[in-house]
C-alpha cells in the first residue's frame, strides 16, 4: 500500500502500556514552523526540534491524573488541553517554552464526580483560525444507567481572554473552522440539546444553523469538516456520511458502517472521523458492534476502513486502516490515520500509520511495533506518538513511548 514512510524517532518517557481495549486519549501531537511539541501522558509539554529532533525546552506538570490530549499552534505559540480534574487550557511561548496563560474548564464544567480519568474534564478538540483559539471542552456523569454531560465551546483571544461561550449539555467531539463558520460535532446529546452539529459565527458565538441525523437514542455525530459550500458529517446516528449545504440542507447521504448480517449476527460499525476539501471526502470507521448487544466476535465488513468519495457523493476508493483511529492528521487533500488496538483480534502486524489522499486514496505507510495514538502533518513532514501495548492473550510489550518524525508521505 503505497511506500514506506521514513521516520526517526525519540523517547518520551516510561508510561503504562497500552492495553486490550481503548482507554481513551492520553497523548497529542502538533507541528509549527521550528517545532514538534507533543503533550504526555504524564501531562508534561515537551518541544523539539523537526531538523534535528534536539529538545528545546519541557513544561513539566505534578498535578495527578492529568494527560494532555489535545495541542494547536497558536500565534507565536502553542495552545494544549488536558484531561485531569481542572480540564486546563495552557498556552506556552514557542520560543522558550514559559507557560503565558492557562484557564481551567472545570471553573465552568464543574469538578469531576469521581476521580476515575473517564469522569475527569476533557478537552476533547481545539482549533484556531490564526486570530482565535477554540476549545470544546466537556465533563461526564453517571448515575446508575443515566449518563449526563456538561460542555463549552470557548472562544479565546491571543491573552486568554474569553471572547464567547457556547455551553450545552451534550458531549462535543471535534471542532473545524473555516472563514465565517465554525462546526462543533456532538456525538452523545443525553440531555435537552438534540443537535449533532452546530455552526456557530466564529465572530459572535451566535448559532447559525443546526442539523441532527434524526434518529433514536443519544449517539448523534461522530465528527465534521467544512468545505467551501457546506459541511461533511461522519454520523453515529445512522452510521452514515452526509454533505450537508450551508444551513443544513441534505445534499447527499452514502452508507458507511450501516447494520450488515455476519454469521447471522447483525453488527454496525461507528464512522468516527471524516475530512473533506473540494475535491473530495474521506470517512474513516471504527470498531464493530452488535445490535444485540456490544459485545461480538463478528467483523462488519467496513470495519477499521479508510472510504474516499467524489464531491458528487461516488465512492472512489476504500482501504483498511488496521485498527481503532483515535484522530486524523489533515493537510490539504492528505489524511494521516494513526492504527492503533483493534481489540477483537489483537493483531499486532497492523500497527502503524497509513497516509491516503481525498482523491487518490492509499498512499505511504508507517510500520510501528507499538500502537499510534496521535498524528500531525503538514507538508514537508508527518509526526506521530507511539505508545507500548499489552495484549491481555499475549502478555509481550511491544513498542516504546516515543515521538516519530519523518518525511516521504508525499
Amino acid at each position: 500500500m503505497g511506500k514506506p514512510l521514513q521516520q526517526r524517532a525519540v523517547g518520551l518517557g516510561e508510561v503504562p502500556p497500552a492495553r486490550s481495549r481503548h482507554a481513551g486519549k492520553r497523548s497529542a501531537v502538533t507541528l509549527s514552523e521550528e517545532l514538534v511539541v507533543t503533550g504526555t501522558a504524564t501531562g508534561d509539554v515537551v518541544a523539539h526540534d523537526r531538523t534535528t529532533l534536539d529538545e528545546r525546552w519541557r513544561a513539566e506538570t505534578e498535578t495527578e491524573m492529568t494527560s494532555v490530549v489535545a495541542a494547536e499552534p497558536f500565534v507565536d505559540g502553542v495552545a494544549v488541553g488536558e484531561r485531569s480534574s481542572d480540564g486546563t487550557i495552557r498556552f506556552y511561548d514557542g520560543k522558550t517554552g514559559e507557560l503565558r496563560w492557562q484557564y481551567a474548564t472545570a471553573t465552568d464544567l464543574g469538578a469531576p464526580q469521581r476521580s476515575s480519568r473517564f469522569f475527569l474534564p476533557f478537552v476533547a478538540a481545539i482549533e484556531t483560525d490564526g486570530d482565535r483559539l477554540y476549545v470544546a471542552a466537556r465533563r461526564y456523569e453517571r448515575d446508575g444507567e443515566s449518563r449526563s454531560f456538561t460542555s463549552v465551546v470557548y472562544a479565546l483571544d491571543e491573552t486568554g481572554d474569553i471572547v464567547w461561550t457556547h455551553d450545552t449539555d451534550a458531549s462535543p467531539i471535534g471542532l473545524d473552522v473555516e472563514g465565517h463558520r465554525l462546526a462543533v460535532a456532538y456525538n452523545r446529546c443525553p440531555g435537552t440539546h438534540q443537535h449533532g452539529v452546530v455552526v456557530l459565527d466564529p465572530e459572535t458565538g451566535a448559532v447559525r444553523y443546526q442539523w441532527d441525523p434524526g434518529t433514536d437514542g443519544q449517539r448523534r455525530v461522530g465528527d465534521v469538516s467544512l468545505v467551501e459550500d457546506g459541511v461533511v458529517v461522519a454520523s453515529h446516528g445512522d452510521y452514515c456520511g452526509y454533505r450537508l449545504r450551508d444551513g443544513g440542507a441534505e445534499q447527499w447521504c452514502v452508507d458507511l458502517g450501516t447494520p450488515a448480517v455476519v454469521d447471522d449476527e447483525t453488527v454496525y460499525a461507528y464512522p468516527n472521523h471524516v475530512h473533506a476539501t473540494a475535491n473530495g471526502a474521506v470517512f474513516v470507521t471504527g470498531n464493530t458492534y452488535s445490535t444485540a448487544g456490544r459485545e461480538t466476535t463478528s467483523l462488519h465488513p467496513r470495519e477499521h476502513t479508510a472510504l474516499g468519495y467524489a464531491p458528487d457523493g461516488e465512492c472512489v476508493w476504500t482501504a483498511s486502516v488496521g485498527g481503532f483511529a483515535s484522530e486524523l492528521g489533515v493537510e490539504g487533500d492528505r489524511v494521516a490515520v494513526p492504527g492503533a488496538q483493534h481489540f477483537r483480534t489483537r493483531d499486532a502486524e497492523v500497527h502503524g500509520l497509513r497516509v491516503f489522499g481525498t482523491g487518490t486514496g492509499p498512499g505511504a505507510t508507517l510500520e510501528t511495533e507499538g500502537i499510534v495514538t496521535a498524528v500531525a502533518l503538514d507538508a514537508e513532514s508527518f509526526v506521530a506518538v507511539e505508545e507500548p501495548v499489552v495484549y491481555h492473550d499475549e502478555g509481550e510489550r511491544r513498542g516504546a513511548y516515543r515521538l516519530l518524525l519523518g518525511a516521504g508521505h508525499r
